[in-house]
């Protein structure tokens, strides 16, 4: 088979389109970015008051939450959302370190990382996972070998996206530099997660054989012949 052939099959538009839609998560990434920059914002603007940073941040929290639930967004994933920004905040006051509001994210960013990595062990990798619920295919993609190998393949750059975010955050969480910590949320937030979908896509399509249908038809090891 050509590789324009290739081409054809494995980077169909609706293969790729459905993959940018559901892992792009480009209004999650955003809403992920605005409370800590809002924190930040106020922080400064206010003469590094932590009090007045975190009310900015739950309030643009809220505002978003509010957003997302009137768009049928999922309520619990809303609500968890909004109490990472509230428990910053508080973790923040508690401490009397501004820096301090950025622990949570560090910590969900260390605990994704983790749970990236364990699923590709044991073979359950979270990128299929996803895909495969979003396009009804219940365990059918697991069934795949070829697509089991390409979304393990793929998972380890969502691996990395949390490990480089680690790679900036801690150090500039140590050196208690507030500022900088609150730029990087907008460098490594969505510009980082729009890279980690397109690098995602070329793995998995790179990883697929030249015959495959693509990501809405998995084969079964049955269908693709088993040598005797």
């Amino acid at each position: 088979m050509t590789q324009d052939r290739q081409a054809e099959i494995v980077e169909h538009p609706d293969d790729r389109d459905s993959f940018m839609r559901l892992l792009g998560g480009w209004g999650s990434a955003i809403d992920a970015m605005l409370p800590p920059v809002a924190f930040g914002l106020g922080w400064y603007l206010s003469g590094e008051s932590i009090a007045v940073g975190g009310f900015v941040a739950v309030v643009v929290g809220a505002v978003l939450a509010g957003w997302r639930l009137s768009q049928r967004a999922r309520p619990l994933a809303v609500l968890i959302s909004l109490l990472a920004v509230a428990l910053g905040a508080l973790i923040a006051l508690y401490t009397g370190d501004a820096v301090d509001f950025f622990l949570p994210r560090l910590v969900t960013n260390a605990l994704s990382a983790l749970a990236w990595m364990t699923s590709i062990a044991i073979r359950w990798p979270l990128l299929g996972v996803v895909v495969g619920a979003a396009l009804g295919q219940a365990r059918r993609w697991r069934q795949d070998p070829d697509l089991l190998r390409a979304y393990s393949r793929a998972s380890w750059v969502w691996v990395g996206q949390y490990v480089v975010r680690l790679a900036v955050f801690i150090p500039l969480w140590l050196l208690d530099a507030t500022g900088p910590l609150t730029v990087s949320q907008v460098v490594l937030t969505w510009p980082l997660v729009a890279v980690c979908v397109a690098g995602s896509w070329w793995v998995v399509r790179r990883s697929l054989p030249a015959q495959h249908p693509g990501l809405r038809h998995p084969r079964v090891a049955v269908e693709q012949g088993t040598p005797e």
